[in-house]
């Protein structure tokens, strides 16, 4: 066999390869070897294209970047128009569209195809005999932009498909730029001093419309196939059908679609979603609602520009415009200045709106937000609503931009900002507005986990002047609780007993109610493990510190800063005198401990506790508890309403528990779970 023979051969196993990976990474997130391995297999095939150049075929992975930018986009006639969805926001009007179904059908009964409504831009790909011959945008439904090469940089987007009955045939799916992508992306313009994108959306649509595909190459997009525009040759006589063979041939289909059999399974799906969406790598505002059979689509036809076969079932809005009345200020537990947006109230979802987080003042500058600006504002699922920037065409010249003030607006302290970090502080260690907050977080359920002492009895308690340092909730009698307004016998009895149930919290409850800055839960823990009580941390040098894993310098300084600070000390004084337990736990036997070299990950809501209090039982009982499932997981706590961790765990293979058989497990005497 000859030179090219063999490389020939060799090609084309290496282009078969790369493509079965494509698929298996972009389309079924089921990777099976490793980056670099990749990379090796495009390395051997560009090496031998480069030494037989006429091997290279338009198809080949090799080819999905470098195409020339083009002047302009031609323009690509659509053979079956893209149409757009009626919209159904709510539910009565989801069952009117059925109705008139129905009514059209002459009362055939009929299932459906469920779909999420991707939030991206809608295009259509050809394929003849096999291979990518075009690539469009939607346009106006009958005409759009052929972007063919910029489609191409696209992994997941099969260049080719395997053979089949279809000789010419067109799918339809929606680009779509993923939400870490679009941060990314934003973080980068904004580094470069480029303008911002609004929305996810906007990006997939700027990037796809790119003049240079080595641009639209940079931006991994992504795309989910929705349905087939047409076909030369016999289809599946259902939606469902077509679309598992569509993913038999290599697309990348939605694995959320599901097959409902009445309009209250589809009811059921889209409620689901309302409350699940945010927790979706990409941004959707809606549900595609069709009908499964063919035939009946077919026979209901359009209605002007839309099909009376499907119906885009819409989520509660998340998003609106309403006007940046002021700029407020708060001042955090470590001094930090955070501003806030002062709103006129908008409607957003079925809540009423007034103020949304504006992070820093870098935040501020980057997005160009200023007072009296018409904003867009975003709500997202329980997340406190945040300005996503401004609508710059509806400024008057009449709005000012914001200054950071250089006195604390609590107590007139000054006001620092230390070179490298974002925020600024008020450097006043007495400032009110510091001890209203490092009281709340010291109370806190990750913290002390003082029951009955929320925000307005923090509040009260300090302007009472019972309370003037975290420690003093150590020294509060029935007495002095019963001079405060609303407080009863029976609520300061149960306040008191909760105080002083909490003298016994870990150690690293302790360490984390303190307050240090940048010494988050886990820290604290990993603190509470090589000290073993609050003294010897005290003690330790920045060389001891910084010999702990995962404790790197700012950390360390942040630690050697608090216990620098002679106010600091004595409230550890106050709090060993008030009977709060600052040394460790004695570990138990090792092989005693039921659940030890256990890593357990709790999901969803427990009837019994708290997910905190499930986390210290573990961690108690001698397992771990982690925040994300892995494959070194060995349970994952199941609860109710439970997040994308359980699917992460069915794909891994991870055992699943109940609340029941959790409580079971914790309760065993011996060391076998």
């Amino acid at each position: 066999m000859s030179d090219i023979s063999r490389s020939k051969e060799r090609v084309e196993w290496l282009r078969r390869e790369i493509n079965r990976h494509n698929y298996l990474y972009y389309a079924l997130n089921s990777p099976e070897i490793s980056d670099a391995e990749y990379d090796e297999l495009m390395k051997g095939l560009r090496k031998l294209e480069e030494q037989y150049p006429q091997l290279i075929t338009p198809d080949s992975p090799t080819q999905r970047v470098g195409a020339t930018p083009l002047e302009e986009f031609g323009t690509v006639e659509h053979p079956v128009p893209m149409l757009s969805l009626a919209n159904s926001f709510n539910h009565e009007e989801l069952l009117e569209w059925h109705k008139r179904a129905t009514k059209l059908l002459g009362g055939d009964g009929f299932d459906f195809v469920c779909e999420l409504k991707i939030d991206g831009l809608a295009v259509a790909l050809t394929y003849e005999n096999g291979l990518l011959v075009q690539g469009a945008t939607r346009g106006d439904g009958f005409k759009g932009e052929d972007v063919t090469q910029n489609l191409r940089t696209i992994k997941s987007i099969p260049l080719s498909v395997s053979k089949n009955s279809l000789r010419k045939f067109e799918v339809r799916g929606e680009v779509y730029l993923p939400k870490a992508s679009f941060r990314k992306l934003n973080e980068e313009r904004a580094a470069a001093g480029q303008p911002l994108f609004a929305n996810p959306r906007n990006a997939a649509a700027g990037s796809v419309r790119q003049l240079d595909p080595r641009i639209t190459a940079q931006r991994a997009l992504d795309i989910f196939i929705y349905g087939l525009g047409y076909a030369e040759g016999s289809i599946p006589p259902t939606h469902w059908e077509t679309m598992e063979h569509l993913k038999s041939l290599g697309f990348k289909i939605n694995p959320h679609n599901a097959h409902c059999t009445d309009i209250e399974e589809v009811e059921s799906y889209h409620q689901d979603w309302v409350e699940r969406r945010e927790r979706l790598e990409y941004e959707t505002d809606g549900v595609v609602v069709k009908l499964n059979p063919i035939a009946l689509q077919e026979r209901l036809g359009y209605v002007g520009r839309e099909p009376r076969w499907a119906v885009a079932y819409k989520f509660p809005a998340t998003q609106a415009t309403t006007r940046l009345i002021d700029i407020g200020i708060n001042v955090g537990r470590t001094g930090s200045l955070n501003p806030y947006a002062i709103l006129e109230p908008v409607n957003i979802g079925g809540v009423t709106v007034k103020m949304a987080t504006l992070h820093n003042e870098d935040d501020i500058r980057r997005k160009d937000i200023r007072i009296g600006d018409t904003v867009i504002v975003q709500r997202a699922g329980e997340v406190i609503p945040q300005i996503v920037g401004p609508v710059v065409s509806k400024r008057t010249g009449a709005e000012k931009e914001f200054e950071m003030p250089s006195r604390c607006p609590v107590c007139g302290g000054k006001v620092i900002r230390s070179e490298g970090e974002a925020m600024s502080r008020c450097i006043n260690s007495s400032c009110p507005a510091q001890i209203f907050e490092l009281l709340k977080h010291f109370v806190s359920r990750g913290a002390m986990d003082i029951e009955g002492v929320g925000e307005s009895l923090c509040a009260a308690l300090l302007d009472a002047g019972l309370v003037k340092d975290v420690a003093d909730i150590y020294y509060l009698t029935k007495e002095k609780l019963l001079t405060m307004e609303r407080m009863a016998d029976k609520s300061a009895s149960n306040v008191l007993t909760s105080i002083e149930r909490s003298k016994n919290r870990p150690l690293s409850r302790v360490i984390f109610a303190l307050g240090i800055r940048h010494v988050g839960g886990e820290t604290a823990e990993l603190l509470a493990r090589h000290f073993k009580s609050i003294d010897e941390l005290a003690k330790a040098n920045g060389e001891v510190l910084l010999s702990i894993p995962t404790i790197g310098p700012k950390i360390a300084e942040s630690i050697l800063d608090y216990f620098r600070v002679e106010s600091n000390l004595n409230v550890i004084e106050k709090l060993r005198r008030g009977g709060v337990r600052l040394e460790a736990e004695a570990p138990k036997a090792k092989g005693a401990l039921p659940l030890a070299g256990l890593q357990f990950v709790i999901t969803g809501r427990l009837a019994s506790m708290s997910r905190q209090q499930a986390e210290d039982r573990v961690k108690a009982s001698g397992g771990s508890a982690g925040s994300s499932v892995s494959r070194k997981t060995n349970y994952l706590v199941v609860g109710e309403d439970p997040g994308s961790k359980l699917d992460d765990a069915r794909r891994l293979g991870t055992k699943l528990l109940t609340e029941e058989e959790f409580l079971k497990l914790l309760s065993r005497p011996d060391s076998a779970a």
